[in-house]
C-alpha cells in the first residue's frame, strides 16, 4: 500500500475537496455545501466511464439487500427521504428531477422466478420490517398495468418505490452546489491522492495534467478510479466495470403510470427499456445482441410496443463491488479521507446527501451499522459475485 505521505506546497486550501462529479459524488458535495461546509467537487467530465448518464433511473427499494439486511434498511431511508431531497432541489435550484413514487413493480417470466421472489421479499420484510410489498397474480396486475402480456406469470409491488430522471438530477445537484456557493472544476482526471501529515495536515490531489489541489478533507467518490486511488489514503476499493445497455422508444401517449424492473414510462413520455449485466471490461458501446435482447423482453412485457419505434441505444458502466453493496469508510492512516463507492447513485442519492456529506465533512458520526460497509471485507474474500441489485 503506498505511502499517505506528501511534502507541502502551497496550494490554495479547500475544506472538503470531492473527487469524483457523477451521481454518487455531486450529491455528497451538495450535503456538504448545504451544511456550509466550503467544498471543490473535481469532476472527470464527459470522457468519465459515468454510470450517471445510462442509469435506469429507478428509486428503488424492493428486493435491495437480501444477502445484507443493512442495505435493506440504508435503502428504505432513501426512498423515504426522497421527497425532502427533491422538492429542496427544486426550490432552490427550479429544477425538476421528475421524482414520482407512485409505487413499483417487478414482473416475472417463470412460475419458478415468483415463487424465489416472494421467498425473498418475505425473508428481507422480517428481518429488516418496513419494507412492504404485494404479491400479484396476472389479472390483479393487469388492473394496474394495461396491456401486460400473456408471457408475465406473476410479480410484486412495493408501494415505496419509484422513478426520477437521472440527468436532471444530476444537472441539479450540481446547480445546488453552485448555489451554495461551493466550487466545480470540470476536466479533471484525478490520478493521485496524498496526506500531508504536518503541523497543516491536509490532503493534496493531482491531475494527470499537473494540476494540484489541497483540503482539510477528501472524498474520493471517483467511481472506477477509486480502485488506484483508495490505496493511496489508506483505503480498499476493489470495484470494477459492469456493462448496462438501455433502450428509450419515441415519446408514446401516457399508459404506464409506474416503474417496473423491466421498463418504465419517463416524465417526457419515452419508454427506456433496461437493462444488460454485462462483463466486458471498459467497453461501454451498446451491441445488437444486447439491444436484441432487451426489445425481446419489453414486447413480451408488453406486446403493444412491438410498433414502437426505438430512437436511441446505449451502454454505460456500472460501479460495482463483489457482494454488490456500497463502500463507506473513513481512512484511520489518513484522518479526514474517505472513500465512497455504489451502483446505486439514484436510490441513494438522498442518504448520500441528508446523511453521508454531513459525515464526511465532520458534522455528523458514522451512520449507525456502516461496519457492514468497509472496503476491508473483500481482503480476504473468495472470488465471486452475488449482487442484489
Amino acid at each position: 500500500m503506498a505511502s499517505c505521505r506528501a511534502s507541502w506546497n502551497d496550494l490554495e486550501r479547500e475544506k472538503l475537496i470531492v473527487v469524483g462529479g457523477g451521481l454518487v459524488g455531486a450529491a455528497i458535495a451538495y450535503g456538504a455545501a448545504r451544511a456550509n461546509v466550503p467544498i471543490l467537487l473535481l469532476d472527470q467530465g464527459d470522457v468519465a466511464f459515468r454510470a450517471s448518464r445510462g442509469n435506469f433511473g429507478l428509486v428503488w427499494l424492493h428486493s435491495k439487500g437480501g444477502n445484507q439486511i443493512r442495505y435493506a434498511t440504508w435503502s428504505r431511508e432513501a426512498v423515504q427521504r426522497w421527497p425532502e431531497l427533491s422538492n429542496e432541489l427544486l426550490g432552490l435550484t427550479g429544477i425538476d428531477v421528475g421524482l414520482r413514487q407512485p409505487g413499483g413493480f417487478w414482473l416475472g417470466f417463470s412460475e419458478k422466478d415468483v415463487i424465489a421472489r416472494q421467498k425473498l421479499l418475505a425473508r428481507i420484510d422480517q428481518e429488516a420490517g418496513g419494507i412492504p410489498f404485494r404479491m400479484m397474480q396476472p389479472d390483479e396486475l393487469r388492473q394496474h398495468l394495461s396491456g401486460l402480456g400473456a408471457d408475465v406469470v406473476g410479480g410484486s409491488f412495493c408501494p415505496l418505490d419509484g422513478h426520477a430522471n437521472p440527468l436532471k438530477l444530476l444537472h441539479a445537484l450540481h446547480a445546488g452546489i453552485a448555489k451554495h456557493g461551493g466550487r466545480i472544476v470540470s476536466s479533471v482526471d484525478v490520478v493521485d491522492a496524498q496526506f500531508n501529515d504536518d503541523d497543516r495536515a491536509d490532503f493534496t490531489v493531482t491531475a494527470r495534467d499537473g494540476r494540484s489541489w489541497s483540503g482539510e478533507r477528501l472524498v474520493l467518490a471517483a467511481g472506477l478510479g477509486n480502485a488506484s486511488l483508495a490505496p493511496r489514503i489508506g483505503l480498499h476499493a476493489p470495484v470494477f466495470p459492469e456493462k448496462g445497455q438501455v433502450l428509450v422508444t419515441e415519446r408514446l401517449k401516457p399508459f404506464l403510470r409506474y416503474p417496473t424492473n423491466k421498463l418504465r414510462q419517463t416524465d417526457e413520455g419515452s419508454i427506456q427499456i433496461g437493462s444488460t449485466s454485462e462483463d466486458t471490461g471498459l467497453d461501454d458501446r451498446s451491441t445488437p445482441v444486447g439491444i436484441e435482447w432487451l426489445a425481446r423482453r419489453a414486447v413480451q412485457t408488453f406486446p403493444f410496443l412491438s410498433d414502437a419505434t426505438l430512437v436511441r441505444a446505449w451502454g454505460a458502466l456500472r460501479v460495482m463491488t463483489n457482494d454488490g453493496f456500497p463502500i463507506y469508510e473513513a481512512s484511520t492512516a489518513c484522518p479526514g479521507a474517505y472513500v465512497v463507492t455504489s451502483h446505486s447513485g439514484v436510490t441513494l442519492a438522498s442518504v448520500h446527501s441528508l446523511i453521508i456529506g454531513p459525515w464526511v465533512s465532520g458534522l455528523a458520526a458514522v451512520p449507525q451499522g456502516f461496519e457492514v460497509f468497509r472496503g476491508g471485507r473483500f481482503t480476504a474474500e473468495a472470488v465471486g459475485k452475488t449482487y442484489a441489485h
